[in-house]
């Protein structure tokens, strides 16, 4: 039975980084994916003529929408609110508006972030507030979180860090970034989607370059495959709701079934 999954997400990019390989799988499967992101990208760090800040919304939007075809997402939608200023919306507005899609679409399923936003974001938190509104409301309809599990993002920091003239890591922030393996409730495997992931990643041409620091997008578009693989086979979700057993679920619909 093919089920609907909207997708709500801060800023183009973020749905290929958090969850690229559940949505290509959930496509490949039959099933319905729905993109919703919140702004439009457009205070994103890039470089050249695209840094400014209207053209550069514009820019992202066109790079979501061919990072959905790469992973086989039916229809993407742009809420409309300000990048690096979300949470100026308050959360009623955007929760209503994520209700009105929920609705409209007759979702199954809908993804939000952890409460930490991942890695602090305050775009990221806001989503998770938001989100958190609308399962209020929105009867019947699960939300899952997407997530990182935390003892891996460590450990990645630390290879991270040890590699001389890489990139400054803050670990006491990683620590507290994403969540811990005891709160969560799906580790789903994507490992045979990982290549529609690469070409979503590669979609986001504007975030590969730009500012002085470390970014992530051209980190895992290079990646030889194997390594992209163990990298990135894995996606992580917290059911809210669900009791933490001690199993990891593989199917982020088993609820809806």
């Amino acid at each position: 039975m093919p089920f609907t999954l909207v997708a709500f997400h801060a800023h183009p990019d973020d749905e290929s980084l958090l969850m690229g390989g559940t949505i290509a799988r959930a496509a490949a499967e039959g099933h319905r994916v729905v993109l919703v992101t919140a702004t439009d990208g457009g205070a994103g760090l890039a470089s050249g003529s695209m840094g400014e800040r209207a053209e550069l919304g514009r820019r992202r939007l066109a790079e979501l929408e061919e990072a959905a075809a790469a992973l086989g997402a039916a229809r993407v939608l742009h809420l409309g609110f300000r990048d690096g200023g979300f949470s100026d919306a308050g959360i009623d507005e955007p929760a209503q508006a994520l209700l009105r899609i929920l609705a409209e679409e007759g979702a199954d399923l809908f993804t939000g972030y952890d409460p930490s936003g991942g890695y602090g974001h305050p775009d990221h938190v806001h989503v998770h507030r938001v989100a958190r509104r609308a399962a209020e409301q929105a009867q019947g309809v699960p939300l899952l979180e997407a997530t990182v599990d935390r003892a891996r993002i460590v450990r990645a920091a630390r290879l991270v860090s040890a590699v001389p003239g890489g990139p400054p890591v803050d670990m006491t922030r990683m620590r507290t970034a994403y969540l811990p393996r005891a709160e969560l409730t799906h580790r789903v495997e994507v490992g045979n989607f990982v290549p529609a992931k690469i070409r979503a990643l590669t979609a986001h041409l504007s975030q590969q370059t730009g500012g002085a620091g470390f970014r992530t997008v051209t980190m895992l578009r290079v990646l030889p495959r194997p390594v992209a693989r163990l990298i990135l086979g894995r996606e992580w979700f917290r059911e809210v709701g669900r009791p933490v057993v001690g199993h990891l679920l593989d199917d982020v619909f088993a609820t809806c079934r």
